[in-house]
């Protein structure tokens, strides 16, 4: 059973992973295309890590310290270098899809 749940989190984690970078290629601009890596991919990650710190916990019977420390580190920057690029972007009057603009 638990090869199924480590089996099960890292196909999640390789989807979710998967979509965020299609949406990456496929969106038409960068504030569409800052979704992608930032909440799709982030999940992703997120979820094989888990996968890997269950694993490496479960094999060695102590906790998997690498893993927690890297999902911490990726889910406290993830967010903020994404809000910093988009502030960027915004600050540059970068150019934006007819349907992303805010109407005024």
């Amino acid at each position: 059973m638990f090869e199924w749940i480590l089996a099960g989190l890292i196909l999640i984690g390789a989807l979710f992973t998967l979509v965020g970078s299609i949406g990456l290629y496929k969106l038409p601009d960068f504030f569409m295309r800052l979704h992608g890596p930032t909440k799709a991919t982030t999940l992703g990650v997120g979820a094989i890590l888990l996968a890997s710190a269950l694993y490496f916990s479960f094999k060695t019977e102590s906790a998997s310290l690498h893993e927690i420390l890297i999902s911490l580190f990726l889910f406290i920057t993830a967010p903020v270098s994404a809000h910093l690029m988009a502030k960027a972007a915004m600050h540059i009057k970068l150019k934006q899809v007819k349907r992303t603009q805010n109407p005024q």
